[in-house]
């Protein structure tokens, strides 16, 4: 007599009880994957700070200042005599960009078509990773997600300015009296509609509290949960939290304000 066969197939139940736990798994993992990539980026953005930092103050030991904010800003934009070219710009033989540099005519506006092609160059230290882009450029230029901090609009008028990225007017370490480790030279303006890296508008007074600008306002903003990051004028990096008190914020936007800033 022929023995009993033993093996069976999978029945349609058990197969929807793996595929559920399977499921859940993932959706319970998906998240921790999703952190672990974002805390991935937002240190590679740090990482493009800190070139930038180490760029400035290589500029700085070159000419005895970090470079100006901007040159010859267009208050109009009819004003197309005028060039409007950025810190980042100047920042450019620092980063092994000299060939780039070299293409450009800083004699000529940002939007010259004689800098046309150098202009549409894009340069992955001046990109934060986490700010979705279908290109990265802007209107044919390469994109830019940090600006120069021109000041802050917080305790009141930007009027003489107040920060170390200003048109026209480099400023020295020695002229930075509330403490380079105190003073915010750049921050992520993140995805912002004119952020260029030849496009003098990159530079902005702090008006609001981190990621709560705007869309039209340039601002520090970005795409990491919970702030943003920054560069200080000694050169360090560092992640600044969107619960920032304001006055704080406000203190570190300037460069003579005699603020005390603790801990941030």
């Amino acid at each position: 007599m022929k023995a009993p066969d033993s093996s069976r197939g999978v029945t349609l139940v058990e197969l929807l009880v793996v595929l559920a736990i399977v499921g859940l798994l993932a959706a319970l993992l998906l998240p921790a994957v999703q952190m672990v990539r974002e805390a991935a980026r937002r240190m590679t953005c740090l990482n493009h700070l800190r070139q930038m930092g180490v760029a400035m103050h290589a500029y700085h030991e070159h000419w005895a200042s970090f470079p100006p904010g901007g040159v010859e800003w267009r208050p109009l934009p009819s004003m197309t005599e005028k060039k409007q070219l950025a810190w980042s710009v100047f920042l450019l033989p620092y980063l092994d960009a000299g060939n780039v540099y070299a293409q450009l005519d800083v004699n000529a506006a940002f939007d010259s078509p004689r800098n046309a092609e150098a202009a549409a160059h894009v340069f992955e230290v001046y990109l934060c990773p986490s700010t979705p882009r279908r290109e990265p450029r802007a209107e044919g230029r390469g994109a830019c997600d940090y600006g120069g901090i021109f000041g802050e609009r917080i305790s009141g008028p930007n009027q003489p300015p107040k920060g170390m990225m200003l048109y026209d007017r480099p400023i020295a370490l020695r002229m930075i009296l509330d403490g380079a480790t105190y003073t915010l030279a750049i921050s992520e303006d993140s995805g912002f509609a004119d952020g260029q890296w030849i496009n003098g508008r990159n530079i902005f007074d702090q008006a609001f509290a981190i990621n709560s600008a705007p869309p039209f306002e340039n601002d520090i903003r970005s795409e990491h949960p919970g702030g943003a990051n920054g560069l200080m004028a000694d050169g360090s990096a560092r992640f600044l939290s969107q619960r920032m008190d304001l006055s704080t914020l406000a203190a570190i936007c300037t460069r003579e304000g005699g603020e005390v800033v603790g801990d941030f």
